[in-house]
C-alpha cells in the first residue's frame, strides 16, 4: 500500500493512458472494456481508488480521484466512466461490516457496479426477498458483484418508514451470477461502458449484504471521504470525466490547426486570426472550469478534513461546480468539433467519438439544469 492515501494513482492512470487509447476502438466496436484494459486497471488497483484502507484500498483524497479519472478519460471515456461508476460503488464497503465488504471487494475481480433506485424489497427471516430489473448499471459486465437501491417493505407488505418518516431505502448486494444482464445500451456515446440493466427472481439477500447508503449515523468507516457521500462523489468524478474529454478534444483542434492547411484560402489554419482567437478563448474557458471545479472540491475537502462534517452548503457548492463543469465542457468540446470542420464527421480523426461520449455525458443526471434551480433556491433563502 501507499504511503500516502491515493500516492501514485494519477501516475499510474497517466502511464495507462497509451494502453487505453490503442484499445479505444475496439472498446467502441464491442460495447465493451477489453479484457486488456480491465486487466491493466485492475492489476494497477485502480478500482480500488476509494476503497477504505482498513480493506486494502487507498482512500484517496477526493482530488487524487478525480485527476485519476480525468487522465483516462483523456485516452477513453467510456473507461474512465466505467472507473468512476465502480470506483464509486465500492465506496459502501464503508458502510458494511468488515468481513463483508472483504468477501465482496478483496475475492477477485472485487468490483461492484449498480444502477438506478427502483423497487422494492421485502423482509424476510434474516434478510429480504427480491423480484426486480434495474437498468443504468455501468461497469456491470466488468463486476463480480452488482448492487440496487431498493425501498423496504415489511412482512406484511407495507412500506417501512426510516427515523424521519421517509420510506426505508437500503442497497442490497449480491453476486453478478445471481442476475440475468439484459445487453440493452444502443446510445448515441460511451458505448464502451455496457450501461445494461439487471434482473433477479425471488433472490433472498441475507442482511448481512444490505446498507443504510449515503446515511453517516450508519457509517462503519470515519475516513472524511465517506461523509461526502456517493451522489457528491459521482458528481465530481463525472464532471473530470468532461474535463478529460474537453482537454483531449481541444488538443486534437489544436493539432489540427497546426498542421491543416485550407484549401479555398491556401493558407495555414493556424496563422488564421479567427482560428487563433478560437482556440485562445476556449483553452482559457477550459482552464477556468478546470479550476473552478477543483477549488471547490478542494475547499470542501480541507474544511471536512477539519471539522467532520459534510454540508449543506458543501453539498451545494459541489453541485453547482459540478453541473456547470459538465454544462462547460461540452461547449469546448462542441468548439473543438465545430472549429475542425469536415475533418472532424470520420472515425478516423479524434473528434467524432468524443463529441458523441460528451453529449452523452451531459444527458446524465449529474449535468441536469435543475441543480441551478435547486442552487438558487437555496441563496436566494440564505439571510432571510
Amino acid at each position: 500500500m501507499n504511503a500516502t492515501p491515493g500516492g501514485g494513482l494519477v501516475e499510474r492512470a497517466r502511464a495507462l493512458a497509451p494502453l487505453i487509447a490503442g484499445e479505444a476502438d475496439e472498446i467502441e466496436r464491442t460495447r465493451r472494456l477489453t479484457s486488456a484494459v480491465v486487466a491493466a486497471l485492475i492489476d494497477n488497483d485502480l478500482y480500488r481508488a476509494l476503497l477504505p484502507q482498513s480493506l486494502g484500498g487507498a482512500e484517496a483524497p477526493i482530488e487524487s480521484f478525480m485527476q485519476m479519472l480525468e487522465e483516462i478519460a483523456k485516452a477513453d471515456a467510456s473507461t474512465a466512466w466505467c472507473l468512476g461508476q465502480c470506483s464509486v460503488c465500492a465506496m459502501i464497503a464503508a458502510w458494511l461490516d468488515h468481513d463483508t465488504a472483504h468477501e465482496i471487494f478483496n475475492t477477485p475481480p472485487g468490483i461492484l457496479a449498480w444502477g438506478a433506485i427502483a423497487h422494492e424489497a421485502r423482509a424476510v427471516e434474516g434478510g429480504y426477498r427480491v423480484t426486480a430489473r434495474w437498468d443504468f448499471a455501468s461497469g456491470s459486465r466488468q463486476a463480480s458483484w452488482l448492487g440496487a437501491h431498493v425501498r423496504i417493505a415489511g412482512s406484511d407488505g407495507k412500506p417501512r418508514k426510516n427515523a424521519e418518516g421517509s420510506p426505508e431505502v437500503r442497497t442490497i448486494l449480491f453476486p453478478v451470477a445471481s442476475a440475468e444482464l439484459h445487453d440493452v445500451w444502443q446510445a448515441i456515446g460511451l458505448a464502451g461502458t455496457g450501461t445494461d440493466s439487471y434482473e433477479v427472481r425471488d433472490l433472498f439477500i441475507p442482511e448481512r449484504f444490505t446498507a443504510f447508503r449515503d446515511v453517516p449515523a450508519a457509517l462503519v468507516e470515519k475516513g472524511p471521504l465517506y461523509k461526502i457521500g456517493t451522489g457528491s462523489t459521482f458528481s465530481l468524478g463525472f464532471a473530470a470525466v468532461s474535463l478529460g474529454v474537453a482537454r483531449a478534444t481541444l488538443e486534437a483542434a489544436i493539432a489540427l490547426a497546426r498542421a491543416k492547411h485550407q484549401s479555398l484560402a491556401g493558407s495555414a489554419m493556424r496563422d488564421n486570426g479567427a482560428v487563433q482567437g478560437l482556440i485562445g478563448r476556449t483553452e482559457a474557458d477550459l482552464r477556468a472550469a478546470r479550476a473552478y471545479l477543483y477549488a471547490t472540491a478542494n475547499a470542501m475537502w480541507r474544511d471536512l478534513s477539519a471539522t467532520g462534517e459534510f454540508s449543506a452548503a458543501h453539498r451545494s457548492a459541489v453541485r453547482l461546480a459540478a453541473t456547470w463543469t459538465i454544462h462547460q465542457s461540452g461547449r469546448v468540446v462542441d468548439t473543438a468539433y465545430h472549429m475542425a470542420g469536415a475533418t472532424a464527421v470520420f472515425r478516423s480523426h479524434p473528434f467524432e467519438r468524443r463529441f458523441r461520449d460528451m453529449h452523452a455525458i451531459a444527458q446524465q443526471i449529474q449535468a441536469r439544469d435543475t441543480h441551478y434551480e435547486d442552487v438558487g433556491k437555496m441563496i436566494l433563502a440564505e439571510n432571510r
